[in-house]
């Protein structure tokens, strides 16, 4: 008599699921990006950047000055600094605001040196001159990815405010070497998965944030196990899935400039 095998094993019917992401997107499916420039009119550039439900507002300011350790040490050049806050309706649960805080809120912190460091990696501030540019990313609201919303519409603020500059004569020079953009991959449900919203990015055994130039150059990494590991081939696919992701970011930021 022949087995019956009318019934899988829990493990066969584990295979046969078809894996399902909360937003039902593709595994290499980002959310819908957009920009909308000019949000404040009083900025040398901004931008509203949003990745899907994840808003941020990003905006680049001039002033004709440097900071007080590039004239005591006389460095050449310019500087461009970055600040990163969340406003206090931007979760589910209200944010203080950091001036309301006896000690600056370290995730803050981190994320503003970031964003900072990201976009000086594509910046040549010597062509910057007795200039420092100020980059403001306000968290309008939080869905996940907020830092890599803020690196992606920051850059473009920056590049329309270079622009700006550059039309007035106030800079001989572009001093932007190339585009920047920056994703969020994750290992979710034991899948590799592109831009990660917040129940994925609350769940997910691995996330990484990834920032990249448009010219494929990777900018920082960063990467870590939720009490979990990842093997090198998953991290092969994480910046796979990096690198498409970046590369249709910066295709969008293209085609916002016209």
């Amino acid at each position: 008599m022949k087995p019956d095998n009318s019934e899988q094993s829990p493990l066969a019917e584990q295979l046969d699921q078809v894996f399902i992401r909360p937003s039902g997107r593709e595994i290499d499916e980002m959310r819908k990006v957009t920009f909308q420039t000019g949000i404040a009119p009083h900025a040398n550039g901004s931008v509203l950047c949003s990745y899907g439900d994840t808003q941020v507002i990003c905006a680049a300011m001039v002033e004709d000055r440097v900071p007080g350790w590039m004239r005591q040490q006389k460095v050449g050049g310019g500087w461009l600094t970055a600040e990163y806050s969340m406003l206090p309706y931007s979760t589910l649960s209200r944010q203080d605001r950091p001036i309301s805080k006896s000690n600056q809120d370290g995730r803050n912190i981190a994320i503003q040196r970031l964003i900072g460091r990201s976009l000086r990696a594509v910046l040549d501030l010597k062509k910057f001159p007795d200039k420092t540019l100020w980059i403001d990313c306000d968290v309008l609201r939080a869905d996940g990815g907020t830092r890599t919303a803020s690196i992606t519409g920051a850059w473009l603020a920056t590049r329309i405010a270079i622009n700006g500059l550059l039309a007035n004569q106030k800079l001989k020079e572009d001093p932007i070497v190339d585009h920047l953009a920056a994703i969020s991959v994750g290992v979710y449900n034991d899948r590799c998965v592109l831009d990660l919203d917040y129940p994925e990015d609350r769940d997910a055994s691995v996330d990484a944030n990834v920032v990249m130039t448009g010219s494929g150059q990777f900018v920082e990494i960063q990467s870590s196990g939720e009490e979990a590991t990842f093997s090198r081939t998953q991290l092969d696919e994480l910046l796979a899935l990096s690198e498409k992701g970046v590369g249709e970011l910066v295709a969008l930021q293209k085609s916002q400039l016209g």
